[in-house]
């Protein structure tokens, strides 16, 4: 073979090896600009659910804070409730207290005239009557009600 023709076709083969180099490099840089676009987009996306994350967790904050303040007013207005319970518990035993000792100071000013918790017994026309003290309501008007007893009599209430 002649000279000539074997640089032509080492020259060829050069040619042909230099196209092969630079469309594997382009391909290369074409990949990567194709993975540089995905990267891209994955830190767009890891963005956009970092911002959501950080919203739901505020509005999970929020609505947590939200139930310990309705838990402390209701555990004050039940503090408070309580509270005014002892008082009305209190006031009613000092009531308690001096019914009691006025009570007392009616037996020792006038002894057997309790006779009962609520009333007093009397007799009339030989029956023993027991009049309650009871005031009923109608219409403002304040009276006295009377009750027969099973044996026949008649008791005032």
């Amino acid at each position: 073979m002649d000279t000539w023709l074997i640089v032509v076709i080492v020259i060829a083969v050069i040619v042909v090896l230099a196209l092969i180099a630079l469309a594997v490099a382009r391909r290369g840089r074409a990949g990567q600009a194709r993975k540089q676009q995905q990267a891209r987009e994955h830190l767009q996306e890891a963005q956009v659910r970092g911002a959501r994350a950080d919203q739901e967790r505020a509005l999970a904050e929020e609505q947590a804070a939200r139930a310990r303040r309705e838990r402390a007013e209701v555990e004050e207005r039940a503090a408070q409730a309580e509270q005014e319970a002892r008082e009305r518990a209190g006031h009613a035993e000092q009531e308690r207290s001096a019914a009691e000792e006025l009570r007392a100071k009616a037996e020792k000013l006038a002894p057997g005239l309790g006779g009962g918790a609520s009333g007093r017994d009397e007799t009339v026309a030989g029956e023993t009557v027991r009049r309650e003290e009871t005031v009923v309501r109608r219409e403002g008007v304040a009276g006295d009600a009377v009750r027969r007893d099973g044996d026949g009599g008649a008791s005032r209430r």
